[in-house]
């Protein structure tokens, strides 16, 4: 295939400096147009990125273009209103996290997904940041050969803190009044405060529902879900104990995002970086510590200076070249947001 030729729909705060600026500059793509509402932004971000063609909505740039992917950094909540439209197009589709907004429409999106005969990314950035896929690659070997015993527990702690980190420095800023959108309905098993606490979780812990089965490598099910919202426990398919911490402290100039992997006998340990620093990969360190008078080892790799934002629009790129599997996929999601909402209904005490 010769260069993936791009679309993005909406060059907002994140469609510009989590999505764009990593696809301008990758060598095997192309972003050949963009739509967006706000006509003054569009132009003005079309001239900075290089992109030759600007539509004010997708229709018009679909209508036009023939593309081979399309990136769509919109508000969740309003995903199953634009998502449908844009598989019509039949080319693979990338979205931000989560899938949805409710389960139900999270449903619809998948009918729509298997009519289309595309595929659907959503964009889970943390499983590309290097030291995920490298923490990855060790944990799926550990558990292959048992030389560290059964994994027994993964942990992932999050609290709030300056997930920006100076990403938006660079953004063009527009006086355009923010378009006016309709969004989603709300699901019919929720009244408006669930509601609204159901998009407040998805919103903010939706990243570490996912990376738990990722690391886990295998379904889990709510066992336990705190009624301060500090702490939601889980089990594994085969057993193992998992916690997600949120907001146990908060930080104000930092960000202490991790993810410990614990075997019987030794752990595999994740740090992982603001969601926007540039060139800043996590942390990764390696216990091994097999018994039998063997000595305890401690491995910290070192990692390449890539950003999990520019290795998820490179993950992108290489599923359309058919070079591998999404990271990600739309079905994958849904059974996040089918745990959100059992940890909600449990929180809430339904």
């Amino acid at each position: 295939m010769s260069k993936v030729r791009i679309g993005f729909v909406g060059v907002g705060s994140m469609g510009q400096c989590a999505h764009l600026k990593n696809y301008a500059v990758l060598p095997e793509c192309e972003v050949v147009a963009l739509a967006e509402l706000r006509e003054g932004l569009g132009r003005r971000v079309a001239a900075r990125y290089g992109v030759p063609r600007v539509y004010r909505t997708h229709e018009e740039m679909l209508a036009a273009e023939t593309l081979d992917g399309i990136v769509a950094a919109q508000p969740f909540t309003r995903h199953g209103r634009l998502v449908p439209d844009l598989l019509k197009a039949g080319v693979p589709l990338f979205t931000e996290k989560p899938l949805a907004a409710s389960v139900a429409v999270g449903e619809r999106l998948l009918a729509a997904l298997a009519r289309s005969g595309t595929w659907h990314m959503v964009g889970y950035h943390k499983r590309s940041d290097p030291a995920t896929m490298a923490a990855k690659v060790e944990i799926d070997r550990l558990k292959e050969s048992g030389e560290l015993g059964k994994l027994r527990y993964v942990r992932i702690l999050m609290p709030p803190g300056d997930w920006i980190a100076g990403g938006f420095d660079d953004l063009i800023r527009t006086s355009e009044p923010a378009p006016k959108l309709d969004s989603d309905p709300p699901a019919a098993d929720m009244d408006e405060a669930t509601r609204r606490a159901y998009v407040s979780f998805v919103n903010y812990y939706i990243h570490q529902v996912n990376l738990l089965r990722h690391l886990l490598g295998e379904p889990y099910r709510v066992a336990y879900a705190d009624p301060s919202g500090v702490l939601l426990a889980v089990e594994s398919e085969s057993g193992a104990a998992g916690a997600l911490e949120m907001a146990p402290y908060r930080t104000t100039v930092d960000w202490q995002e991790s993810a410990l992997v614990a075997f019987e006998r030794g752990y595999v340990k994740l740090e992982l970086p603001p969601p926007l620093a540039s060139n800043r990969p996590g942390r990764l360190e390696i216990l091994r510590d097999p018994g039998d008078g063997a000595t305890p080892q401690t491995l910290v790799p070192a990692l390449p200076s890539v950003h999990a934002m520019r290795q998820q629009a490179i993950h992108f790129i290489k599923a359309i070249r058919g070079e591998m599997r999404p990271p990600c996929e739309a079905a994958e999601a849904l059974e996040d947001l089918r745990v959100a909402r059992e940890y909600i209904r449990r929180v809430r005490g339904e």
